[in-house]
């Protein structure tokens, strides 16, 4: 078969988990021919992956110059304008996602004529918004410039440059998040009826809601986070099936509009051969950390609940394994420096083997705000590590006695954001050298019976097949 898979600023020009993932499924399945459309920032990042044979990549930047063309005229101005308001209408009113999918259509149908990018940088869209905001009740003291909705705009001309691509015509497309994901999928489930398979690793829309627009006006976050809500309701209902990574997903992707009948979790694995037993400790106490140096990682909390560690146990020590984000690197050292733990904490940056990083952890640590189903996790429970992992997404499922309930004793989880509570659950393994072998142990075989990659692979060979049937019986 032939099929789409569209990321979103991860394989296979970036680290992380979702990369992981999407090069372990690729190179699972050497027997179908994978297109991977790539949604990045510029379309010039270097690849961080390299893709097999069976694989091609296509860039499509989101940001960078804007496409060349010229404003719409006539007629196709007049329909422009129509599609604008009825789009901002929806935005605002948080209309139906069946009539925000047909606006959307139609806007993709206009941008195989005209030029997308070019008629919303317009002056059009600009008065089109400004008008509507006039419209509505808004919160008081709330007053919309023209700064305001030309920065909408110009965030809403960016997510929707997807829809200038001409449709990829394969048996199947596999969005691998929803959002500006969904897009191309979209595209070729309108074109040529093509079945899309949507799986999240994170909830997306929770994720914008998070960390999304900080510093920006309300009524242009309000504008931004209206748009990706209707977004994320049309990938879920536009979906054939949805495939979260946890049964936690499974509850937000229902209660944010998908069909329950059509999801079906499948868990992530890792290759066992890749992640043998870590063996000894390290000789001095230590705290391990591996992952993307990012603020929905919350390094904060984890160098707090270092520092009440390190006042009862002097000679521990944390090491934090992974690049990301340097500014927000340079932050948490500063931290470090202000509870005066600096030379305890280490920033060893990107390592090549990132079972290093395990085991080179007496327990290993998670402390993010949220995650999917983190492949640090069941990476480190599959080298036999105890872990205190931060009570989001599909971690309890992790560590349960099995994956359907969020109970058992192959790793700690405490509440996210509560430093306190993270040292305590710490503090628990450090002292007691049987809990942490009898944990790490039981952690391990936890991970070979519920996650491994083969499981994942054949679940999605199978998928495919289901999906690409649909289409032709």
């Amino acid at each position: 078969m032939n099929i789409t898979l569209v990321t979103e600023g991860t394989y296979p020009h970036g680290h992380g988990g979702v990369s992981v993932w999407c090069d372990q499924l690729l190179r699972g399945m050497p027997e179908h021919a994978f297109r991977v459309v790539a949604l990045t920032a510029t379309g010039a990042e270097q690849l961080a992956w390299e893709p097999p044979p069976h694989v091609t990549v296509e860039a499509v930047p989101l940001w960078g110059p804007l496409p060349t063309g010229r404003a719409p005229a006539g007629k196709d101005a007049h329909e422009f304008t129509w599609l604008c308001r009825a789009l901002f209408d929806l935005i605002l009113d948080g209309g139906p996602p069946q009539v925000f999918s047909a606006v959307l259509e139609a806007l993709h149908e206009f941008a195989q004529r005209e030029s997308l990018p070019v008629a919303l940088n317009g002056e059009e869209p600009v008065a089109g918004l400004l008008g509507a905001w006039s419209e509505r009740p808004l919160p008081e003291g709330v007053a919309p410039t023209v700064y305001d909705a030309l920065t909408a705009i110009s965030l809403l001309e960016h997510a929707l440059r997807p829809l200038s691509r001409p449709a990829v015509k394969g048996d199947v497309t596999h969005a691998v998040s929803n959002g500006m994901a969904v897009l191309p999928a979209l595209v070729a489930k309108w074109t040529y009826g093509t079945p899309l398979c949507l799986t999240e690793h994170g909830i997306y829309l929770r994720e914008r809601y998070l960390g999304y627009g900080k510093g920006l006006p309300w009524p242009v976050k309000a504008f931004i986070l209206g748009f990706f809500r209707l977004l994320c309701q049309t990938g879920y209902q536009a979906a054939d099936l949805v495939t979260p990574g946890n049964r936690y997903n499974h509850r937000w992707e229902t209660r944010c509009g998908a069909r329950p009948e059509d999801i079906r979790t499948i868990y992530n694995g890792v290759d066992p051969a890749a992640f043998p037993p870590a063996g000894d400790e390290p000789d001095r106490l230590t705290l391990s950390w591996a992952g993307r140096v990012d603020p929905i990682k919350d390094l904060e909390t984890l160098i707090r609940a270092f520092a009440i560690v390190h006042e009862q146990l002097p000679e521990v020590r944390l090491r934090l394994f992974g690049g990301g984000d340097a500014d927000y690197r340079t932050r948490c050292e500063r931290l470090a420096a202000d509870l005066d733990i600096a030379e305890h904490v280490v920033f060893e940056g990107r390592v090549p083997d990132i079972r290093d990083a395990y085991v080179a952890g007496s327990v290993v640590m998670l402390s993010s705000i949220s995650e999917g189903f983190p492949y640090t996790l069941i990476e480190a429970m599959t080298c036999g590590r105890p872990t205190v992992s931060t009570d989001v997404g599909g971690v309890s499922e992790a560590v349960a006695a099995v994956p359907e309930r969020s109970v058992g004793e192959s790793g700690l989880v405490v509440p996210p954001r509560d430093p306190q509570a993270m040292a305590w659950a710490a503090l628990r393994l450090l002292r007691d050298p049987e809990l942490r072998r009898r944990m790490g142990e039981a952690a391990r075989r936890k991970a070979l019976e519920f996650f491994t990659v083969d499981q994942a692979v054949t679940s999605f060979r199978g998928i495919y097949r289901e999906l690409a049937r649909t289409v032709t019986s």
